[in-house]
């Protein structure tokens, strides 16, 4: 009688295993639908126009979360409208936010600053001060919306070409390189 109870434990045992592993992948997977739907999001750079920041092919982990954009912030933003999305060959974009709700942006092209509220901004980030236009433009920025350009000015569509943007439309922001190694680092 006793060996019969030894030989059906092993049996209990595994099928206890296997409902305690199945479980706990359950979990795991769940927990990574729920992070990733509604906390943060990994995507990739498309193109140069983040030079020398990011780089083409760059994984980035976007946080979302309860964020609200803030100038300095290197974002993600998806397409807008039908316009927009023509320019922008329908992908998702990553600049930086320049400017937020009710700021003024002022792009003087001869001394090649950009300037917010009248305030010159330090932009040790960009990659050429030379930036490709004449005379100075300047954009209001409704509330609720963002004005953004890339780092490598001259090769970046951004604000310039499709003015505010509404927040809506930022996926999150940029808050570490995830992908390659050698450039893993918080932005």
């Amino acid at each position: 009688m006793e060996e019969n109870r030894q030989a059906v434990q092993p049996k209990e045992t595994a099928a206890h295993n296997i409902y305690y592993w199945l479980q706990t992948l359950v979990v795991a997977v769940v927990s990574i639908v729920l992070l990733f739907g509604f906390v943060c999001r990994i995507t990739r750079v498309e193109g140069g126009s983040m030079l020398d920041t990011l780089h083409d092919g760059d994984l980035l982990l976007l946080w979302d979360l309860g964020y609200t954009p803030k100038a300095g912030d290197v974002v993600v933003l998806n397409k807008t409208d039908d316009e927009t999305a023509a320019l922008l060959g329908g992908e998702a974009i990553v600049k930086r936010v320049i400017a937020t709700g009710g700021q003024t942006v002022e792009i003087n092209y001869a001394t090649d600053e950009v300037c917010v509220n009248g305030e010159l901004l330090d932009e040790p980030y960009i990659r050429e001060r030379n930036m490709n236009g004449s005379g100075i433009r300047t954009y209001e920025v409704p509330e609720g919306h963002v004005f953004v350009m890339g780092d490598n000015r001259n090769a970046s569509t951004d604000g310039r070409a499709i003015g505010t943007v509404d927040e809506g439309y930022v996926m999150g922001k940029a808050v570490c390189i995830l992908f390659p190694f050698s450039d893993m680092g918080l932005l």
